[in-house]
């Protein structure tokens, strides 16, 4: 094997082929990057690298987002969008403006709305549980996206684009901010879809900044329709080496990837998202087991989320998994729940999605204000769109993406408010209307981030999450 060329052997008649010389010389260059690789696992520079905590661009209201997403798209009309007169028109045609006239008849609501806290927030006896945190909630009535099926608006949702492959809300998070703990991931998505790539990864930005995907859907489609252990991590700890043994294996690949590098001339997202990577996976084996095991937690804690209670277990762990992560610095979690497209036996299925999520999500907001973490957590509820006031057959809703309802609370929202409005049917949102660029601009805020100014270098222009759109929605501003 060819060793490096010592310092005082300056290159002469003597030294060996130029070739040589540039081979050493290359791999001098990898061991410099793979010593600062080590230092960084060792913890001597953790302020550095891409996941470092970064300054934002004005003071935060928030630091860290929880997202609760309903995927399916949550019926606002039976849930949090108040509507007398579709109770009182129903069985009659749906208007021409819907264009379902003559075709479908108004379906009224099953469950009774009420007005809860001392704010007054209508809410349906769907969710008594979190109507008791009301003066918490911010409650957008306005929403609206661009298109009505289910793949094109979950990857709106998500990365604020229907057509292309573009980072998701979650890394642009980490891309802007970083993370407080260099040993856990700082996005992560618990009961991901089966097919999630487009949904939570980096895209063109570094592949540091996707998420980390914890727990298996057991069926494919909707995530959460086969549940999913919502601790499971695949290959968190190696069942053939020992911790050393595993350092000096991830060292010999590293060194590998520096080599990699120096070859690119020091600098290749890919291959530098391959070596944080392992990097963060070799640091995650000590801290993950710990966060995520939640057996510890007092049987007050349980109750609070109904873990160990029929239907509301599995949830009611991943809410609590999610106050666990954020509480160890995670900066931006997501939990994954559905399936919520009742286009028929909406009267139970409904039902019992509410009733699976509606003691975790209260018992989350609770523990979070407890805690002192509420003010400095972003809570958010809801999916990708609304469904239709109409009926589709007899007892089910059709998809509906021009008005629909999201809530959020905590995290430099005002609470206890009501923010913009559909019209007397829930049909479209006729006031404040908050189109999906303006949520991902007002999400941005609240963590300190200018929309307009967290931009990326790609394909020769400056690409950014709202594009060329978003505004901020200041009146829901604390």
């Amino acid at each position: 094997m060819t060793r490096p060329v010592p310092l005082h052997r300056l290159p002469g008649p003597a030294c060996g082929s130029r070739r040589a010389l540039l081979r050493d010389s290359a791999n001098g260059f990898g061991l410099l990057a793979l010593s600062a690789l080590a230092a960084k696992a060792a913890g001597a520079d953790a302020a550095t690298g891409p996941l470092a905590p970064k300054p934002p661009h004005f003071p935060p209201r928030a630091k860290h987002v929880i997202f609760l997403c309903m995927q399916g798209g949550p019926s606002h009309v039976d849930t949090f969008d108040h509507k007398p007169k579709l109770a009182a028109d129903a069985g009659q045609m749906a208007p021409a403006a819907a264009g379902r006239a003559g075709r479908a008849a108004l379906l009224a609501p099953r469950w009774k709305f009420s007005q809860r806290g001392t704010s007054g927030l209508w809410v349906s006896s769907l969710f008594d549980e979190v109507a008791a945190h009301a003066d918490k909630l911010c409650v957008i009535n306005s929403m609206a996206t661009d298109l009505p099926a289910h793949p094109q608006a979950f990857a709106q949702l998500h990365t604020g684009a229907t057509q292309f492959v573009r980072p998701s809300l979650g890394a642009w998070t980490l891309y802007g901010l970083g993370t407080e703990n260099q040993n856990l991931p700082g996005f992560i998505v618990i009961n991901p879809p089966a097919a999630a790539a487009r949904t939570f990864g980096s895209a063109f930005l570094p592949a540091a900044y996707q998420a980390t995907r914890v727990g298996r859907s057991l069926a494919p489609g909707f995530a959460g329709r086969g549940g999913g252990d919502p601790a499971a991590v695949d290959n968190i700890d190696s069942p053939l080496l020992d911790r050393a043994a595993q350092r000096t294996q991830v060292d010999l690949v590293q060194r590998l990837n520096a080599s990699r590098l120096a070859l690119d001339g020091g600098s290749s997202p890919d291959t530098e998202g391959v070596i944080e990577s392992y990097e963060l996976a070799f640091r995650m084996q000590d801290e993950v087991p710990k966060v995520m095991d939640v057996s510890r937690e007092t049987k007050a804690t349980f109750d609070r989320y109904g873990v160990g209670a029929d239907g509301t277990d599995g949830f009611g762990r991943q809410c609590l998994m999610a106050r666990r992560l954020v509480e160890a610095g995670v900066r931006f979690v997501q939990v994954t729940h559905g399936n919520w497209d009742q286009h028929f036996n909406l009267g139970t299925a409904l039902e019992n999605n509410a009733r699976q999520v509606d003691r975790p999500i209260a018992g989350l907001l609770g523990d979070l204000a407890d805690r002192g973490l509420l003010d400095e957590t972003l809570v958010i509820w809801g999916g990708e769109f609304g469904r239709t006031p109409h009926s589709q057959g007899t007892d089910g809703r059709d998809h509906n993406n021009k008005g629909f309802t999201l809530w959020m609370a905590g995290g430099g929202v005002k609470g206890g408010m009501a923010y913009g409005a559909t019209d007397d049917y829930g049909y479209e949102a006729v006031d404040k209307r908050m189109h999906i660029h303006d949520w991902h601009a007002t999400i941005l805020h609240l963590l300190g981030l200018d929309h307009e100014r967290l931009t990326y270098p790609y394909a020769g222009r400056d690409f950014r999450l709202t594009d060329v759109h978003g505004t901020v929605a200041r009146e829901i501003l604390a």
